[in-house]
């Protein structure tokens, strides 16, 4: 399970950071408004940890743009803010809980899993842009009348952010933050596992190409005739 989570009090983002993890769950951690956003618009999560006061943008309006967009990952509010009608705010939004700080870790672990138990509910099972299917169980990239090809993991990672928001481009360091997050390799396996997949795409023979957009990143969309 894939958690974003967002808070900007550096230190209780990094113990809730560290439990989480130690809960078994893979956690990105941002500090503000605006990088929530990013990250949520790109997708692949299984659930939206949102502090509402934070820099750049507030919750409110992260989780406000991130709807509007048709993502319905579900998410929950980790708040100060205890009014009922900051709690009505936020389920109007489209959260799915509301929890006040301070707060139980317990709490939070279990609302967490409900939550993430509506998973299922908001994942398309798979992925699609022009004639190419990405079925996300078997993590197989498909075209009607040739044998699906399975993608390595990181593979299936890239692609998977890369269609679920066709046209968007996505910079090199999105990809290494949230694949190669261990710091283990440098900037130039991006470009590797782009071009492996640019040749899959071909092998398949999918209307569909990964475009590189000079200093800014990568993009999916079908090919032009």
């Amino acid at each position: 399970m894939k958690l974003l989570l967002a808070e900007d009090e550096v230190e209780l983002s990094n113990a809730l950071t560290a439990i989480l993890k130690h809960s078994g769950y893979t956690v990105d951690a941002v500090y503000d408004g605006q990088d929530a956003l990013d990250y949520a618009l790109i997708g692949g999560y299984d659930g939206l940890v949102l502090d509402i006061m934070m820099p750049r943008l507030d919750g409110w309006e992260v989780l406000k743009r991130v709807r509007a967009k048709g993502i319905s990952t579900p998410a929950l509010f980790l708040t100060a803010k205890s009014e009922t009608e900051d709690k009505i705010r936020g389920l109007d939004l489209g959260a799915d809980d509301y929890l006040t700080k301070p707060f139980e870790m317990g709490e939070l672990l279990a609302r967490i899993r409900a939550m993430t138990r509506r998973r299922e509910e908001f994942t398309q099972p798979s992925l699609t842009c022009g004639n190419l299917t990405l079925n996300r169980a078997s993590c197989e990239l498909s075209v009607t009348g040739r044998d699906p090809v399975r993608l390595a993991a990181r593979e299936f990672q890239m692609m998977e952010m890369l269609l679920e928001s066709p046209g968007r481009v996505i910079s090199v360091n999105t990809f290494m933050d949230r694949i190669w997050a261990d710091g283990d390799a440098d900037t130039d396996i991006v470009w590797v596992y782009i071009s492996n997949l640019r040749k899959k795409l071909k092998s398949l023979g999918a209307d569909v190409e990964i475009r590189s957009t000079r200093g800014l990143g990568y993009s999916v969309g079908t090919a032009a005739h």
